[in-house]
C-alpha cells in the first residue's frame, strides 16, 4: 500500500513528462523529473517526507532500515546542476503518463508550454519500497503535477534571435557577404 504524498510550490528539475523515455538500451520507458524543496523555508516538507520513507522502510523490512538502503531523495550540495545548491531533490518516475493541470486544475498540454524546467509546482508522488535483485531502495512514483507559477528557467535555454543578430533586412546580400568574408 502506498500513500499519497503532496509537495507543495516546489521546483520542476529535469521533467520528462510529456514523452516517456527510455534512458538505457532495454530498459521501459518512463516519465521522470526531479522536485527540487528549499531545505531552509520548506524544512518542513522534507522532514515529513524524510519520515514517511523511514515508515515505509521500516514497514517492509521488518522493523529495520538495511544499510545502504539508497532513497528517492538526496541532498542538491551533492550534485553539479543548475539550482540544486541550498535544496534537497525527490526523484520520480512512473510509466504511465502522468496528470498535469494548472493552476485551475483543468489538464495541460505540451503545447502549453508548461510546466518547464525551474517552474514552481505542486506535486502528488507516492513512495514504494523495491526489494529484489536489483536491490533495495524506497522510490517515488510521479502521479500529478500542478502548475503554479513560472520561475527562473534552468539551462540556458533557447537563444533569443533579436538579442544576438542585428536586423539586416536593409542591407544588399552583397554587402552582408562582403563584411562576413574575413579570409579574402
Amino acid at each position: 500500500m502506498s500513500k499519497t504524498i503532496t509537495l507543495k510550490n516546489v521546483r520542476l528539475s529535469f521533467p520528462t513528462i510529456w514523452t516517456p523515455k527510455a534512458f538505457n538500451e532495454g530498459q521501459a520507458a518512463k516519465f521522470s523529473c526531479n522536485f527540487l524543496l528549499d531545505k531552509e523555508t520548506q524544512e518542513d516538507q522534507i522532514k515529513a517526507l524524510q519520515a514517511a520513507i523511514k515508515e515505509a522502510a521500516l514497514g517492509a523490512f521488518n522493523g529495520k532500515v538495511p544499510p545502504g538502503l539508497k532513497v528517492c531523495i538526496g541532498d542538491g550540495e551533492e550534485k553539479a546542476y543548475e539550482g540544486y545548491d541550498g535544496s534537497v531533490f525527490v526523484a520520480c518516475s512512473t510509466r504511465q503518463r502522468p496528470v498535469i493541470v494548472d493552476r485551475d486544475r483543468t489538464p495541460l498540454a505540451e503545447e502549453d508550454g508548461r510546466p518547464q524546467a525551474g517552474d514552481f509546482v505542486n506535486a502528488a508522488i507516492s513512495l514504494w519500497v523495491q526489494n529484489n535483485q536489483w536491490g533495495k531502495r524506497v522510490n517515488a512514483n510521479l502521479n500529478a503535477i500542478q502548475f503554479v507559477r513560472e520561475g527562473e528557467r534552468f539551462g540556458s535555454g533557447a537563444v533569443r534571435a533579436d538579442s544576438v543578430f542585428d536586423d539586416i533586412s536593409s542591407e544588399q546580400e552583397e554587402d552582408a557577404l562582403a563584411e562576413s568574408d574575413f579570409l579574402s
